[in-house]
């Protein structure tokens, strides 16, 4: 791996430094805490406790003042060592970024310290049960009743949601000019009356549980609403572009892990003369996977980049680019890795067939890659639209 062309010396110590976290945690501690049905809470206090939790979020708020590069950093290697932490995907990541650039003071001050030191954290509510990928269709709504709101809808799966100290939540307000529906974000916390959850059965393995909420006339106070009402469609793309960013983050460290384990294994395993690593039937699968992580990686440094630069527009379809690019090479690199180890890739001692499932999610999840393609073929290239 080198990133001595795109990465300033502190990016570097960075990496250097949560690689060596990552390492005294590594796969093992994780496959524990999933089988315990705990969460990695050793992991996300020790990282929160060296303000990499943070490290995107504003200083005066108890952050480390960088960005989404600094953020993807932390989750890659983390993913790269076995461990990553989900949950760095929504609430410093969308969460965090979406209070720090859009919230009110009082929301800054209440959540953001929080969410910097680990100490709080918060879930992200889009997906809706008859909506999928398309978020016009999002009928949780908001209606005004005196000086509070009324939220009700559906959402599902939302991560982390049990473990969360609030949810932010996507809803629609009515323009009061036009009378369209326009998208707006509210802070629900956990214990609002009305607000339930209930978890949905997954064969994925993962620390982090999948909810379906239920909002049923959950009353909330004027201030629960983030920003300016007519501002919601910006801010919520200011969410939305870090999260496609940390999910590529999340498959270059899962695929960068494979890898590796896969590599080790294929310079010691020796069936004939030499190690299989020797022969080009396995070198060469595990080198491409190699280099389409890489170059993941360059798209996914560069999106957070012009997120960074304040280039919303750019960071759009990089992102989308990254988060496309990320997921293909973890699926593929993954694949090879089981494929590298034969039988000894589906079993435990080696930690790697849980992760055919978990590859899928960053094809999946935020959003598609048939939707990203979608994007890229309109944006990008000006095609029309089919829908």
């Amino acid at each position: 791996m080198s990133t001595a062309v795109v990465e300033t010396e502190e990016h570097k110590a960075l990496r250097a430094a949560v690689a060596a976290l990552g390492k005294r945690y590594g796969r093992d501690y994780m496959t524990t805490v999933v089988r315990e049905g705990a969460h990695p809470d050793a992991l996300w206090a020790e990282a929160a406790k060296l303000g990499y939790l943070g490290v995107n979020l504003p200083e005066e708020y108890g952050g480390g003042g960088g960005g989404t590069a600094e953020l993807s950093i932390v989750l890659e290697e983390l993913g790269a060592a076995g461990c990553p932490l989900l949950m760095m995907v929504v609430s410093p990541a969308i969460c965090g970024t979406v209070i720090a650039r859009f919230g009110t003071d009082g929301q800054k001050a209440a959540w953001l310290p929080g969410l910097a030191d680990g100490s709080l954290t918060m879930a992200f509510g889009i997906t809706e049960p008859d909506a999928g990928s398309n978020s016009h269709r999002i009928t949780t709504t908001a209606r005004r009743d005196g000086d509070n709101w009324l939220l009700t809808g559906r959402k599902v799966f939302i991560s982390g949601v049990d473990i969360a100290d609030a949810t932010l939540i996507v809803g629609r307000t009515e323009d009061a000019r036009t009378g369209r529906l326009k998208p707006c974000l509210f802070i629900v916390p956990r214990d609002t009356p009305g607000f339930r959850r209930s978890q949905i059965d997954m064969e994925l393995q993962a620390p982090e549980k999948q909810f379906e909420l239920v909002l049923d006339d959950v009353r909330l106070p004027a201030e629960a609403l983030v920003g300016d009402e007519d501002a919601g469609l910006l801010q919520l793309f200011a969410g939305l572009n870090p999260e496609r960013v940390m999910t590529a983050a999340f498959a270059v460290g899962m695929g960068r892990y494979a890898v590796s384990r896969a590599v080790e294994y294929a310079r010691e395993r020796t069936v004939w003369k030499a190690p299989v690593g020797a022969h080009q039937a396995i070198a060469h699968p595990l080198a491409q996977a190699h280099i389409e992580l890489e170059l993941a990686r360059l798209m996914m440094q560069k999106a957070a980049h012009l997120y960074d630069a304040g280039d919303d527009l750019g960071a759009g379809e990089a992102a989308n680019m990254a988060k496309y690019a990320a997921a293909e090479a973890c699926v593929k690199a993954v694949d090879q890795a089981v494929h590298t180890l034969g039988g000894n890739g589906l079993t435990r001692e080696y930690g790697l067939a849980s992760l055919i499932t978990a590859a899928r999610v960053a094809r999946i999840a935020p959003v598609s890659r048939e939707m990203i393609l979608n994007f890229v073929s309109h944006q990008s290239l000006g095609l029309p639209k089919s829908y």
